[in-house]
């Protein structure tokens, strides 16, 4: 599923892809956005995360290289 979990500058985590996608709420799980499943979510519920800039409301949203996900003022980017 995942194969690397890279930090590159201060702010961004890059997420590096075996398969062709992972969904959003492992992913903020594997970044550390969310604690849980659980949180992640509500997050996602409650329109507080953005996928390539626009608010997510899909916890299984399926993220392919180049998708960037924002919460907290952190941000993440999925890469092949």
């Amino acid at each position: 599923m995942i194969l690397l979990l890279l930090r590159e500058r201060d702010f961004m985590e890059v997420i590096k892809l075996r398969d062709e996608y992972i969904k959003l709420g492992q992913a903020m799980k594997l970044a550390g956005m969310a604690e849980s499943g659980v949180d992640a979510k509500y997050a996602i519920l409650d329109g507080k995360v953005k996928v390539n800039g626009h608010a997510e409301y899909q916890r299984g949203k399926k993220l392919v290289a180049g998708d960037v996900v924002e919460y907290r003022g952190e941000t993440i980017r999925i890469e092949a």
